[in-house]
């Protein structure tokens, strides 16, 4: 999952975000720094990664990355996922709706930006400047995303055949979101009510 799912599934709860999406620039024994429920989110968020890495739904979605993209495939797909989130009229019931969480989000992540650890503390001024969350609704948002992890990823030098294969298959892989989505919020909402009442 990327961004704007972590921050969907944090169930409105500001420490629990902080953790949840942060949680992929901490490593090792650094999370124990963290106050507790920031753990929880962080625990959170790595529960989630692991239910979607394996879930059947997701290798099928991989599959059309796969050939061009190896490894590489699930960070596609943990983008597009994005993509559908934020254009599912079940969850943002409109664009207004969908702009207010975002904003939401930018908020608290930068009311704590110093409990962030430094990477994310970094990028949040690039995430909020250019308004990631909201703009994942966008193809043109998806494109860039896409880029951005080229950038970031040591064997990649192209993402031009990853934004034509999402768009040749946009239908398909929609309906493998819904498919998917429903079970992950089910268990994500199972998990974080689990973490929060140990």
């Amino acid at each position: 999952m990327n961004y704007l799912a972590h921050a969907y599934l944090s169930f409105n709860h500001p420490e629990i975000l902080i953790g949840n999406m942060s949680a992929d620039f901490i490593k090792g024994k650094t999370q124990f720094s963290y106050s507790i429920l920031i753990q929880k989110g962080i625990q959170l968020h790595r529960a989630i990664d692991a239910f979607t890495d394996e879930h059947p739904v997701t290798r099928q979605l991989k599959y059309y990355f796969q050939h061009t993209y190896r490894l590489y495939s699930g960070a596609f797909a943990d983008i597009v996922y994005d993509h559908f989130l934020a254009n599912d009229k079940t969850i943002f019931k409109s664009d207004q709706e969908l702009l207010f969480f975002t904003q939401h989000v930018y908020g608290i992540l930068q009311q704590n930006a110093t409990q962030l650890p430094s990477p994310f503390q970094n990028i949040l001024p690039y995430m909020v400047n250019q308004n990631w969350l909201y703009n994942y609704q966008f193809k043109e948002g998806i494109r860039k995303s896409f880029g951005g992890l080229v950038r970031k990823a040591a064997y990649l030098n192209e993402s031009d055949i990853a934004f034509t294969l999402f768009n040749n298959h946009y239908e398909q892989i929609e309906k493998l979101y819904l498919e998917f989505f429903i079970q992950l919020q089910s268990y994500a909402s199972h998990k974080f009510k689990e973490l929060i009442n140990v």
